[in-house]
């Protein structure tokens, strides 16, 4: 009897359990589902999408164009949807207006404890880490920080944000220092141009002062040989002309031509002072034989001893006689110089 109980009393508690298990098993399922369709779904469209499989591949260029919608218009389930939409598409966190991030976002505002919404922005968040490092890696700084804010809403104590600020920095500085340096290299380019352009004008100018030196000496030069040939054909046509005229006039006149000569020996008289004195001595004397042989304009040039024997060299030219100069056979007065010497052996 007692074992029957026993028995009754078991197989009436295994059949209490049973509903029970049930309803655990029916638990776990929903859970499951509800994460299948909330959570791992979206994630494992996207590790399948055939783009790359990844949130991570960058997105197709038709992709980032979405329109933006209107979230503030939509049902919080109508958010889920698009978020779901998005994260098919890659858009999980651009383009603006039209991406996951935003989505969940605004889940979280209308509904602060959204449970999927949250899961969905934690699993995603280091996917669109990665996508904000292609966008700064791509120097689309405005997109990256815009991004970046996105992701502070999330976790803004994540290290990840201290990371990609770093970044965003970085390349930032990179390309200031790249564009800066290309300034100076575009500088110094136009300098170096400027330099060679001014350099050329003054070669050209310098260049064109000395052919135009040149070519002024080179006409100097032609006209001073010019005039030097001119004026020695003038000389040459004025001894031709002096020749014909001594050979014409020689022709014509066919005279005897000479210069004065003495009719009779010079023969001053001494002087009595010296004479007694014993002096002896000469006079330098000037004077002109006119056309009929007389004598005028006698003077002294030179004498020694001077003004002893002056008087007696000027009065004996006057008293001379001379047979005038003849041009061509004609007479002329001519002068002449003559040095008169008073000896004393002439006078014994």
């Amino acid at each position: 009897m007692d074992t029957r109980n026993s028995r009754y009393a078991r197989s009436r508690a295994r059949g209490a359990v049973k509903p029970v298990i049930y309803v655990i098993l029916a638990i776990v399922a929903g859970l499951a589902i509800a994460s299948w369709i909330f959570i791992i779904k979206p994630h494992e469209d996207l590790v399948s999408a055939d783009a790359g499989g990844h949130p991570s591949t960058p997105v197709a260029a038709s992709q980032q164009a979405a329109p933006p919608v209107n979230v503030e218009a939509m049902s919080i389930n109508d958010l889920l949807s698009e978020a779901r939409k998005a994260m098919n598409a890659q858009r999980v966190i651009a383009p603006a207006g039209n991406n996951a991030f935003e989505f969940y976002l605004k889940v979280l505002q209308k509904q602060p404890g959204n449970q999927t919404a949250a899961d969905a922005l934690r699993e995603t968040f280091p996917f669109a880490a990665s996508n904000v490092e292609q966008v700064i890696n791509q120097r689309d700084f405005n997109e990256a920080e815009r991004e970046i804010d996105l992701l502070a809403k999330v976790d803004p104590a994540n290290y990840t944000l201290t990371i990609l600020r770093s970044k965003l920095d970085a390349q930032r500085k990179t390309l200031d220092e790249e564009q800066q340096k290309q300034l100076d290299q575009q500088r110094q380019a136009d300098l170096a141009a400027q330099k060679a352009a001014s350099e050329k004008v003054a070669a050209d100018k310098l260049a064109a002062d000395k052919a135009a030196a040149d070519k002024a000496a080179a006409a100097q030069a032609a006209l001073l040989a010019q005039q030097a040939k001119a004026k020695q054909d003038e000389a040459a046509k004025e001894r031709a002309t002096a020749t014909a005229d001594t050979g014409a006039g020689t022709a014509s006149a066919g005279g005897e031509t000479r210069d004065p000569m003495p009719i009779a020996s010079i023969r001053p008289r001494y002087p009595t002072s010296a004479l007694r004195n014993g002096q002896e001595g000469w006079v330098d004397v000037q004077y002109t034989v006119n056309a009929d042989g007389s004598v005028s304009n006698v003077s002294v040039v030179q004498a020694e001893p001077r003004h002893v024997f002056d008087s007696a060299a000027i009065e004996a030219l006057r008293r001379a006689k001379f047979s005038p100069a003849m041009r061509d056979g004609v007479a002329v007065a001519a002068q002449q110089q003559k040095k008169i010497e008073f000896k004393l052996s002439n006078q014994q």
